[in-house]
């Protein structure tokens, strides 16, 4: 490929819209460009890298016997008010109509489609066990598009259903799923990390997502270096830990008058009350009915784990107006003690003793609240984030933390969709049987980015070798030149008869110029060719993570590469 009739328009300055690293390069170096809010055109650079990824996980959809299938985009809305989940969804969902008024849906996943095209061809058991999949976009309309193709409304996914008669053959598709997941983040040379996660509205009662850790990535997780436990944080178990000392002697509660003091710093500098003595209390609307959510001053509430908790549909925080209105304050003044809501505690505020808290007027505060005999909770539960610290739930060593980019989520549907939906089988005495179901996702396009997000530096995009768009790139100092040209051109011939991707740099630009766009794209080696190593029949060879050049020998320049890529590759 010729560097001048390649469509890669790179930028020197780094966009104002771009707020991560991997969504930054992938706009300067010319793979994507943003047709409006979360939705990209990939250009033929990005083309090249999401082909090889797609490449590699149908290898490995294939071997595990999976059977490629294209499902429609427009789904009808009947489907999923079958299922339940045309309100589930809410507004992520994009919605339309046709000529004649029918709702329909552009497709942000195909359990729907996928299980009704199964029930009506498949009735036996003996044409069990399936795994079925397809390779093509899915639309959803996030509330606020971001990271790039981190977070897009229009994001290319590969997504494998399972049937089987049985959990225990959805064991076994599970784990050749799990098994063939790792085999292609192995493939694609990317440092990630398998998690118990949330199953969320895809539903099911086990799911592990896999992570590319990235120093900045959007979603953290827990892992125990003693054992192999790992969590999405949306998902970790937070443990209670045994009291440390003989239990407190109750305190008779007080009120006291903390004007402005709306926040768990303010208490704390106020009246040097420390964090772990104070309790968090947050109003939120669980569907239409506002409930609240304590925990700990020094921890976060997880709002999946409190959603999960309450059973709801939408879980979002209450504006102020309405918690002043119904509790007699705002924000920053709110306790437990006689608060007109169903109230949740964390299970840590379960073992608290004497703490501090709003006392529902404004600039007042309680102290010495205790539980049981100022207040009675709806309901005590895990429903705090995970923190480094921790104990592991499974050996009690403790929890670290690290930051990672989901790229892979596999799940156990069971029946959920298979009941409602009706596909059922007959089984070896002629019984009707629920399908048992499992789905498993890995959003291509995601990957791509994660890639880019995990391997940058400080010049550009570090491609793994087996997904990078080129393997080599050409590079004469003066493309005006004929001898640098001459050997440049022979070497590019060579390459291609041994199967080499290469492109040629022949563009009439400053080798200064030619270098920053080759680290910026990432290609893993650079040959150069100029006038002083030429005068000794030698090119420089570079590999884009390494600080100095080889001087390899004209015609050893083809075997020397054909090494180097080798080792990259493993």
């Amino acid at each position: 490929m010729k560097a001048s009739e390649l469509f890669f328009p790179t930028l020197r300055e780094v966009p104002s819209e771009a707020e991560v690293l991997s969504h930054q390069l992938l706009l300067r170096a010319g793979f994507i460009r943003k047709a409006t809010a979360g939705v990209y055109s990939y250009l033929p650079l990005a083309s090249r890298v999401l082909k090889k990824i797609m490449n590699i996980v149908r290898e490995e959809m294939d071997r595990a016997g999976g059977q490629e299938v294209i499902l429609p985009i427009v789904q009808p809305a009947e489907l999923w008010k079958k299922s339940g989940r045309w309100e589930v969804y809410g507004d992520e969902m994009f919605r339309l109509k046709d000529r004649h008024n029918r709702d329909f849906a552009l497709g942000p996943t195909h359990e729907e489609i996928i299980t009704t095209l199964v029930d009506a061809d498949v009735h036996s058991y003996r044409h069990l066990p399936l795994l079925l999949y397809q390779i093509q976009n899915k639309y959803r309309d996030e509330i606020r598009p971001r990271f790039g193709l981190m977070r897009g409304r229009e994001f290319i996914m590969k997504d494998l259903y399972s049937f089987d008669i049985d959990e225990e053959g959805l064991d076994v598709s599970y784990h050749k799923m799990y098994e063939a997941y790792n085999r292609i983040f192995q493939r694609l040379k990317l440092q990630y990390r398998v998690v118990e996660a949330d199953s969320g509205a895809i539903g099911g009662n086990e799911s592990h997502e896999f992570m590319v850790l990235a120093e900045n990535g959007e979603a953290e997780i827990v892992y125990c270096e003693n054992c192999d436990y790992g969590a999405n944080t949306e998902k970790a178990v937070c443990s209670l830990e045994e009291p440390k000392a003989a239990e407190e002697e109750q305190l008779e509660r007080e009120k006291v008058h903390t004007p402005g003091q709306r926040t768990i710093q303010d208490l704390l500098d106020y009246m040097n009350i420390p964090k772990e003595k104070q309790i968090k209390t947050l109003i939120y609307y669980a569907d239409e009915e506002l409930v609240a959510a304590l925990v700990r001053g020094d921890r976060e509430l997880n709002e999946i784990k409190f959603k999960n908790v309450l059973g709801c549909n939408q879980l979002f925080m209450a504006d102020e107006a309405a918690v002043k209105q119904l509790c007699g304050a705002g924000f920053g003044s709110l306790g437990p003690v006689g608060l007109p809501l169903k109230t949740y505690i964390d299970l840590e505020v379960s073992q608290m003793k004497n703490f501090a808290c709003g006392a529902n007027e404004d600039d007042y505060h309680f102290i010495n609240v205790n539980l049981g005999r100022d207040f009675t909770p709806a309901g005590i539960n895990d429903i705090r984030n995970a923190v480094t610290g921790d104990s592991c739930p499974v050996c009690s060593a403790p929890l670290y933390s690290m930051r990672g980019i989901e790229v892979g989520h596999i799940f156990k549907l069971g029946t959920k969709y298979s009941e409602v939906l009706e596909a059922n089988y007959l089984d070896q005495k002629g019984r009707e049987k629920p399908m048992v179901m499992g789905c498993y996702g890995i959003g291509i396009s995601r990957t791509m980015a994660a890639a880019a997000e995990q391997g940058a530096d400080e010049n550009g995009i570090v491609w793994p070798l087996p997904i990078a768009p080129f393997e080599v790139i050409i590079v004469p100092v003066n493309s005006k030149n004929e001898e640098q040209m001459q050997a440049a051109w022979s070497l590019y011939e060579e390459f291609k008869q041994e199967g080499l991707e290469t492109i040629i740099d022949d563009r009439d630009e400053r080798a200064g110029v030619k270098f920053k766009d080759a680290d910026l794209i990432g290609i893993p080696l650079r040959i150069t060719i100029g006038p002083r190593s030429l005068q000794e029949k030698q090119v420089e060879i570079k590999k884009r993570t390494a600080k100095d050049v080889e001087l390899v020998p004209l015609d050893a320049v083809s075997s020397r590469v054909k090494l180097m890529l080798k080792e990259m590759s493993k």
